[in-house]
């Protein structure tokens, strides 16, 4: 199933409070030279990563940006989306780290502490040279989810609904593209981000 068939999100700056409806359509990808749209402003963040220390969107000015929102003890729907993020670190090459980075935000703070995103970083494979996986205070996180036009809350632990939601953001901070869900195609994906590295 395409991007497109896994209800892509695309919306308007007027609308970053509050995810956009399942109508909404995809870019023409016809043209060689199409360019994605622009969302607007990528909402800041101030967290921690998995080594414990701060990390803010301003201090990855410059860099394309993947974002999305998972927790560790996710059994099902979290790493399927990490293992695609994964499998995007060998074709990226030297872009990623240096021009590219993943930014995976736990959506579980309470459990996921530094310790234990390292720890799921090493499972999955994650090059921590260009993905950092970050924590905060719940309301912080919870802050950051929702001005990401995401959604989570928490049953009990290990138990938390949530709305799969990957943002790209450009060099520049804007949100380009969102992705609904799990089965997006990892080649589409990849696509968006050589786009805008070349943008």
């Amino acid at each position: 199933m395409t991007r497109r068939d896994a209800l892509r999100v695309l919306s308007s700056a007027s609308a970053l409070g509050a995810l956009v409806s399942a109508g909404a359509s995809g870019h023409d990808r016809s043209g060689a030279s199409a360019r994605l749209p622009t969302i607007g402003p990528a909402p800041p963040f101030d967290l921690t990563d998995q080594s414990g220390r701060r990390v803010m969107l301003a201090d990855l000015s410059g860099k394309v940006l993947a974002v999305t929102f998972i927790y560790t003890t996710c059994r099902d729907t979290c790493p399927v989306l990490t293992a695609k993020l994964a499998s995007l670190q060998k074709p990226l090459g030297a872009e990623f780290g240096t021009r590219v980075r993943f930014v995976s935000i736990t959506v579980e703070p309470e459990v996921d502490t530094p310790a234990v995103l390292s720890a799921y970083a090493a499972a999955h494979s994650a090059d921590l040279e260009g993905w950092s996986f970050l924590t905060g205070p719940p309301d912080k996180v919870q802050d950051v989810v929702r001005r990401y036009g995401a959604f989570a809350r928490r049953n009990r632990p290990g138990d938390v609904d949530h709305v799969f939601l990957t943002t790209l953001v450009d060099r520049r901070g804007m949100m380009r593209v969102q992705y609904l869900g799990t089965r997006f195609d990892p080649a589409e994906m990849l696509g968006d981000l050589q786009g805008l590295l070349r943008e």
